[in-house]
C-alpha cells in the first residue's frame, strides 16, 4: 500500500509522458537529450530492447545496439525519463522470452530477431 501523496505524484509523472507499447525483442529509436556544457542536443540511439524491469515511475528498459567494430553497447533507460525526447518502435520482434540476455553472446546473423507478422 503506497502513500496517497506518493501515488498521486507518480500518476502525474506517468500521464505527462507518451510511451508507445513495446516489449523485449522490439527495435526502438530513442531521441536522447544530451547536455554538453551549456549546449543541448538530441542524439538518436537505435537498438533492440533486451529487457524491461519494474513498473510505474521506476520502470526501466535495456537497449542493445552494435557499435563501431562490432562492439555491443547496452544502455539502461528509465521509462519516464525527461531526457528521452522521442520514442518510436521501428520493428516488432518475434521472441519467446522476456529477457534476451543471450544476445550478448551472439554475433552477426545469429543475433538477428525475426519480425512479428501482424
Amino acid at each position: 500500500m503506497k502513500n496517497r501523496y506518493i501515488a498521486s505524484f507518480e500518476a502525474a509523472q506517468t500521464e505527462s509522458k507518451e510511451i508507445p507499447q513495446f516489449r523485449a525483442g522490439d527495435t526502438v529509436r530513442l531521441g536522447i537529450e544530451i547536455k554538453e556544457g551549456e549546449k543541448k542536443r538530441v542524439q538518436t540511439y537505435e537498438g533492440i530492447v533486451i529487457a524491461r524491469h519494474g513498473e510505474g515511475v521506476s520502470a526501466t528498459f535495456n537497449v542493445r545496439k552494435i557499435g563501431a567494430n562490432s562492439v555491443g553497447v547496452e544502455r539502461i533507460f528509465p521509462l519516464y525519463s525527461d531526457s528521452i525526447k522521442t520514442f518510436e518502435v521501428l520493428r516488432r520482434g518475434r521472441v519467446r522470452r522476456a529477457k534476451l540476455h543471450y544476445l550478448r553472446g551472439l554475433k552477426g546473423k545469429a543475433a538477428r530477431i525475426k519480425e512479428l507478422k501482424r
